[in-house]
């Protein structure tokens, strides 16, 4: 299957309420870069009373933007698809605007402990503070004026990932699991490589009509691009085993040859992505290192070249 088609055209309309299908809003946050594309989705859901879903970072213009959109309507709950700084902090503040309650999966955590020695690269983008009213159950379901939103835990991105989907919609708002733009990053030991592609599957299994992701505009043929994705990460899981087979014994020389097309910029990301696939091909026994997998332990093959 071809790698996916991913759609990089997106106005985010800085500032303004788009509306993207009926009871369905999204006010972007302007806060571009390599992993937020044009900046962060938030979604406004309902009708006379509303749920927002990922509030996005503490923002004084995202704040304003998002009361003049809400226009007096109360919002009686703050969804939170993941407990990173750009998804996630603002909902403090929206919360003391409006009393409304949070929702989320949990707090943040890993998917795994720390290693002795190692550090989270990605300690400095994650909403430690963030703790949910209510902490949502995979498949259960909060119910407001007019919608109904359901929890499908999507772990992968990070260990608290949840997509929410629209009860009678066939709408899935996908946070970052699944976005028409770009791969998502998965870097442990935020993220992991398995809990990603089950999570890819169980979506793929459901069949949804629409997702609206946290970046960028909406998928709108979901089983073909999820198919696409999937194939996708599969090719770069070949490609690690690969280089692994080839001779290569340390992240860093995968990475010149896996991304060498990519900017030198992005290498530090893609070795951390490069190591969830290694993480996840040890686990399988398809690949051997010298001590737990990091990025700077040396790997050899468990299988004949």
């Amino acid at each position: 299957m071809d790698s996916p088609a991913f759609d990089l055209a997106f106005e985010p309309a800085y500032g303004q309420a788009v509306p993207v299908v009926s009871g369905v809003e999204r006010v972007t946050v302007n806060n571009p870069g390599p992993f937020t594309f044009f900046g962060t989705n938030s979604y406004i859901v309902g009708a006379s009373s509303v749920a927002v879903i990922d509030p996005g970072p503490e923002d004084e213009a995202h704040f304003q933007a998002l009361m003049a959109a809400l226009g007096g309507r109360a919002v009686t709950h703050i969804f939170i698809s993941h407990t990173h700084r750009d998804h996630s902090p603002l909902a403090r503040r929206l919360q003391a605007a409006t009393g409304a309650v949070t929702v989320g999966q949990g707090p943040h955590r890993p998917a795994r402990p720390l290693r002795d020695g190692e550090i989270n690269p990605f300690s400095e983008s994650s909403d430690l503070s963030f703790v949910p009213d209510i902490a949502i159950g995979d498949g259960e379901t909060i119910s407001g004026d007019g919608w109904a939103l359901t929890a499908v835990l999507t772990p992968g991105h990070t260990a608290n990932h949840t997509a929410f989907a629209l009860e009678g919609r066939d709408i899935l708002l996908s946070g970052d699991h699944v976005m028409a733009w770009s791969t998502s990053i998965v870097a442990p030991p935020d993220g992991s490589m398995a809990d990603y592609m089950a999570s890819l599957d169980r979506l793929i299994e459901r069949q949804d009509g629409l997702l609206l992701p946290g970046h960028g505009g909406p998928v709108t043929e979901p089983s073909t691009f999820l198919r696409a994705l999937k194939a996708h990460r599969l090719k770069r899981e070949q490609a690690v085993l690969a280089r692994v087979q080839a001779g290569d014994q340390q992240i860093a020389e995968m990475v010149k040859v896996i991304y060498r097309d990519t900017d030198p910029k992005l290498h530090g990301a893609a070795a951390l992505s490069v190591l969830a696939h290694i993480e996840d091909l040890v686990e399988r026994g398809m690949i051997a290192a010298d001590g737990p997998p990091s990025l700077a332990a040396t790997y050899r093959p468990t299988t004949p070249k």
